[in-house]
Formats: structure tokens, sequence, C-alpha cells
């Protein structure tokens, strides 16, 4: 599966980011604590040269903290990254992202230099959030729908720190298949791009393997079954999901799954490790090898069809 998902606004952002970045002190890039690779923007690291960068892993109250941990660690390891993980409507801790930026950009921390910071994040990350939460105000319109900001816009924080606003990037071509479930699983990605049931298999599927237990508790089920069909089938029966003849409506098991899992009702989840990434992304280059050899061999067949006619 390849999601294409990649609205005019956020084609023509991805310009103007480009063209503002020789003003830009520091970036700060929002992700979703409970998938910190598959809500990050593989453009970023080439975006931003040597530029420092803060790494926010907002929604940690819905993040495994464990892992949140783990990605912490790993995430700094690159040079100039330095990560946060809070939630954007806790103000108090919103102020330490502040604090982070004078400490990154230290020849401007005066209160007559301006510290220029661009912010950015894919799709119904809590960009807009954060950004209030820093202003003290309501600046940006927040909404639990993808691609809420349309346009750049500057904010003076008025203490020393102006943001330049992006609208919500996706990349436009998502070669990893499980990243795309994964965004669609957490409500990045719009409803309509794939079907419920499909990715609440998905989900199911993980959760049997990596959180059986929040599983067991939500939906009281004493033995867990050894596939997602068959939770989906458990889960729909629990709660009532039936169409006429006794069927599981499985559009409408899904949903719920997916709206629980999404307001943290089963528990506190990430669904991605530094290890799982690094393995599908061996998995990647291995499907990216086999295709441009294929791609090769065509060109050769025609070259050697062109050649044969002349």
């Amino acid at each position: 599966m390849q999601i294409q998902w990649f609205p005019g606004h956020m084609h023509k952002a991805g310009k103007e980011i480009k063209q503002s970045l020789p003003e830009i002190d520091l970036l700060i890039e929002i992700l979703d604590a409970r998938l910190p690779f598959s809500s990050a923007n593989p453009l970023l690291s080439d975006l931003r040269g040597n530029k420092p960068c803060i790494k926010i892993l907002n929604k940690a109250d819905l993040a495994d903290p464990a892992r949140t941990a783990v990605w912490q660690n790993y995430l700094e390891q690159e040079e100039g990254v330095k990560t946060l993980a809070l939630t954007a409507t806790q103000s108090d801790k919103v102020q330490n992202v502040v604090d982070l930026c004078r400490k990154l950009v230290p020849h401007k921390d005066t209160a007559t230099k301006v510290i220029h910071v661009l912010i950015m994040g894919i799709p119904n990350v809590g960009k807009s959030t954060l950004i209030n939460a820093l202003a003290g105000r309501t600046i940006a319109k927040t909404g639990n729908e993808p691609a809420v900001t349309k346009r750049q816009q500057r904010i003076d924080l008025h203490n020393g720190i102006i943001l330049c606003d992006t609208p919500g990037m996706l990349w436009p071509n998502l070669e990893n298949h499980n990243t795309g479930y994964r965004l669609a699983t957490t409500g990045a990605i719009k409803d309509t791009a794939l079907k419920h049931d499909d990715v609440a298999s998905f989900a199911g599927e993980f959760l049997l393997t990596h959180y059986p237990e929040a599983l067991k508790q939500r939906y009281q089920i004493t033995t867990l079954p050894p596939s997602d069909y068959e939770l989906l089938q458990i889960i729909g029966k629990k709660r009532g999901c039936l169409r006429s003849g006794g069927h599981i409506d499985i559009d409408k098991v899904a949903k719920i799954i997916l709206t629980e899992l999404r307001d943290g009702l089963l528990g506190r989840l990430t669904l991605e490790t530094p290890a799982m990434m690094q393995q599908e992304l061996a998995e990647l280059a291995l499907i990216r090898e086999r295709k441009a050899a294929k791609k090769l061999k065509r060109k050769k067949n025609w070259q050697t069809k062109t050649q044969a006619k002349q």
C-alpha cells in the first residue's frame, strides 16, 4: 500500500520553508510521541543543515513512557538535536520549550536580540495547540482533523522569540506501508484515505504482539485470539456490533477500536521502536534495490529491441 495524500498547500509550504530558512535560527519539529519515526518529516534533516533542532515528542501522556525515553536517547544521537517529551496542554512544561530555545541559541539570548524559530510538524500532531500554549493566547486554529493550518504565519511570543508557523506537511509518497498504517491509526491521515477495518486490523495485530494486557483489560478478554481478524470478531460481539443475521459489523467495531486507541482508553501505547524502524528501513532499501534493478532491466530490453529494429 502506498498513500498519496499531499494537498497543494503542503507543496507550497515546502517551497516557503526553503525560502525562509536563511533567517531562521532554530527549528522545532513536533512529533507524536506514540510514533516518533512515522510522524517525522524525513525532509527536515536535509532542510536544516547545521541549525539546531528541538524535537518535541507531543502527546506524551498517551505514549508508553519507557519507549519514549528510548526514543529520546535515540533521537539525540543526531548532532544538534535535543528532545522534550510533553503534552501541549500542560502550560507549566511548555515553558521548557522557550528555555531550551535560548540555550541552543546562546548568541541571541539577550533582551535586544530576537530568536527566529521555524516550527513544523505533520497534520494533527498538536502543533497549533503547542503554539497557543507558548503564546498564552489563541492564535493558531486547532482541530482533531488533519490539515487545519493552511498557510505560514509569524507569531511574536513577546519574549524575544518569533515563531514561523507552517502548515502540517506529509511527504508525498509514504513508501513504507507500515508508516502509513501507523499514521492512520493515530488519525494523522484522514480516515477517508484508508478503510477503517484495514487500519484496525493493523492496530489489532500490533496490540496482540506488544500490548496484549491492554487488550485483555479494555475488552475483558481472558484468552486472546491468534489473529487480528478473530480479535475484531470478539470485540464486535462484546460491543454489540451486529448486523442482520448475527454477522459482525466490522466497520463499526473498527471505528470503536481506533477511537478508543486514539483517546488513550487502552492505556499509554507507543506504536514503534528504533529497532523496528531500523529493520523496516533495511527492508525498504531492499525493495528499492529490486525496483531499480527491474527498471534497469526494462530499459536494457527496450534499448536492445530498438537497436534490433534499426
